[in-house]
């Protein structure tokens, strides 16, 4: 990876949110080392990723660009369980695998790995997720978002499992089709 889009993606929360308008926070860390976008796109990280941003690219800082959303205290996904008809909808959007649950179960966060991203709440077709402030929740277990790298191993681990099942599933296929008549 160049180095200087590692110290920008360095730089960034992780949430592999999209807020930004990118897939993820290593793209946008490219277009910002590429000098193709703002460095005021990312509302998770707020002022102080701006300002991050700012010294290291040698750019004057900006506010936050409204169209991306606005900055706010630490959020994580609740289900509500006794709406949640176990669709299953909201696990393939969450980019840490923060959410555990089958077909036609109950599905529950994993509070301590959600990025608070809120990509899981636009697929639920029962608006059972509601994003809430980590401070309202009880314990302080939970009210702690995780870090930076922490979201990056999980987005990794995520995105290698997909990968990984991608190609036992095409072997599959392969294996079904040679074998055929």
């Amino acid at each position: 990876m160049n180095s200087l889009v590692g110290k920008i993606d360095a730089l960034l929360p992780q949430t592999q949110c999209t807020r930004c308008g990118f897939p993820g926070c290593l793209p946008y860390a490219q277009a910002l080392a590429d000098g193709t976008t703002a460095i005021n796109r990312c509302p998770p990280g707020g002022a102080q990723t701006i300002a991050e941003l700012a010294r290291l690219l040698q750019r004057p800082p900006l506010p936050l660009d409204p169209d991306c959303g606005v900055e706010q205290p630490a959020l994580v996904a609740v289900i509500d369980e006794t709406r949640c008809i176990g669709c299953a909808k909201c696990l393939p959007p969450c980019p840490v695998d923060a959410i555990i649950g089958a077909s036609r179960q109950m599905h529950s966060v994993l509070s301590a790995a959600c990025t608070g991203c809120e990509l899981c709440v636009a697929p639920c077709p029962v608006d059972c997720i509601k994003m809430l402030p980590r401070a309202s929740l009880p314990g302080p277990r939970h009210r702690t978002a995780p870090g930076p790298e922490v979201n990056r191993r999980r987005y990794e681990a995520r995105n290698e499992r997909i990968r990984r099942s991608s190609a036992e599933r095409a072997a599959l296929l392969a294996s079904r089709k040679a074998a055929a008549p």
